[in-house]
């Protein structure tokens, strides 16, 4: 099993892999909430101990955000600290991490909690935000200072494939920066080096996809014909997962799983580069094409008979959080239903298919 799990993580990760599980007990499991999911709520309950917590957070945002509704803010938190639901907006966590004086660690382990992405330091407004916190500074001196500061300049994309180590460059940098003429110098120097998009992701979207677009010819002919992003969709990432926006009559787990399923018009968005990829996207298309993305053909002793169910799962495991971590990406959770029914489908023998594990899951989780 892999180091670093919660107790609870732990608990999951072994009923998947040694659970022996069949997709019908799998959706059982998800649909009967046998998993205990991890809550923003308890979290920052945690992280925040004082009896104050609800009129911290609801001062500090009529302080942050002017204007606003008093009664619709004081909803918001109440909502939030009681567990009825979770803030999405990254702004609003910022907001969260300032307003109770929380680490850089923190505010990090809630950004992955409720959103696609830890910090992303090649973001030119959450680098300093996150330097502002970091040194002690109020959030309203951050956003005072951010607008003093020159507007970013378009990335080149064709810089995509080192934007990964960009990232890490730019974090490192702006780690030993301690005054705020030496942020600004450091800011301007790095304008080409900002972008909102998360290039990262997108290398690895494409990679995938074209897997699934130009698939390899079978071995009784030379060539395949190519599939439309309709076909692809059909055929691999429809999973089962109904489509339109209803949503009302759904469980918990449904909706978790519908969330920012893909569709043709969001596969297409994504080529284009008008949407960001979601790191349900990214998992979705590790499991269809079996992480193809080097050569089809070439051996891996993992695809023997031989080898263990569990050290197949742990290369899956390691593999998937390594792109995860590129992307600055969560890594994955079992406590998390999305996570959990990745996790089963990558627990299947030589023989299986990932995909197909998942699709059947899938479809008994919403009947169809």
């Amino acid at each position: 099993m892999p180091t670093g799990l919660t107790r609870l993580s732990a608990i999951e990760y072994e009923n998947i892999v040694y659970g022996k599980m069949t997709p019908a007990m799998a959706a059982d499991y998800l649909r009967n909430g046998s998993i205990i999911m991890r809550n923003f709520a308890d979290s920052l309950k945690e992280m925040y101990t004082a009896p104050d917590l609800t009129a911290r957070l609801t001062d500090f945002f009529l302080t942050a955000t002017p204007g606003a509704s008093s009664q619709s803010i004081s909803k918001k938190i109440r909502n939030w600290i009681s567990g009825k639901n979770r803030p999405s907006n990254r702004d609003d966590i910022f907001r969260i991490a300032f307003a109770l004086q929380l680490s850089e660690q923190q505010l990090n382990y809630l950004l992955c909690l409720c959103t696609e992405y830890c910090i992303q330091y090649r973001d030119n407004r959450e680098i300093i935000l996150v330097w502002f916190l970091r040194n002690g500074y109020s959030y309203q001196d951050a956003i005072q200072f951010y607008f003093t500061l020159p507007p970013i300049r378009e990335l080149n994309l064709a810089r995509t494939k080192r934007t990964s180590h960009l990232t890490h460059e730019l974090q490192a940098e702006f780690q030993v920066i301690y005054t705020l003429d030496d942020l600004k110098n450091c800011y301007i120097k790095n304008l080409n080096n900002f972008g909102a998009m998360h290039l990262r992701a997108y290398y690895y979207f494409e990679k995938f996809l074209n897997q699934l677009i130009h698939p390899t010819p079978c071995w009784e002919s030379d060539t395949e014909s190519d599939y439309s992003l309709e076909a692809v969709m059909n055929i691999y990432l429809s999973m089962n997962v109904p489509s339109g926006r209803k949503r009302t009559d759904y469980s918990v787990v449904q909706k978790l799983l519908k969330q920012n399923w893909p569709n043709t018009t969001s596969i297409k968005n994504i080529r284009n580069h008008k949407e960001d990829i979601p790191r349900k996207l990214l998992l979705l298309l590790y499991v269809v094409t079996e992480n193809e993305i080097s050569d089809p053909d070439a051996y891996r002793e993992l695809d023997e008979d031989y080898t263990p169910l569990e050290e197949r799962v742990e290369y899956h495991w390691w593999t998937l959080n390594a792109i995860l971590d590129d992307c600055g990406m969560a890594p994955l959770d079992p406590r998390n239903a999305a996570d959990w029914l990745i996790l089963y489908a990558i627990s299947c023998n030589a023989e299986e298919s990932m995909s197909e594990r998942l699709e059947q899951v899938i479809a008994y989780v919403f009947d169809t």
